[in-house]
């Protein structure tokens, strides 16, 4: 099935230097947020860092796609045919 020339099963891909800088938006509101806002515990502390250090490495490192690329599998070629017996 195709939409639009391109197939369902390629996906749109996002400018990587747009991602970074969302991702790095939303770790600094996160920060600020818990900064002006600290948490009332320990669980909400750890629970907060999980999201935090998430967009960050998203935010440094940027979207890391398949660093080793797939081999695509060969189709494999029927051999001789045999004549189609009467």
């Amino acid at each position: 099935m195709f939409t639009l020339g391109h197939p369902v099963t390629e996906v749109p891909r996002v400018n990587s230097l747009l991602l970074r800088l969302v991702c790095g938006l939303l770790f600094a509101a996160l920060v600020l947020g818990a900064v002006v806002h600290p948490p009332d515990n320990l669980t909400q502390g750890l629970g907060m860092m999980l999201p935090a250090s998430m967009l960050l490495g998203v935010a440094l490192k940027g979207p890391r796609r398949n660093l080793i690329p797939k081999k695509k599998s060969a189709v494999p070629v029927p051999a001789s045919e045999a004549p189609p017996s009467v």
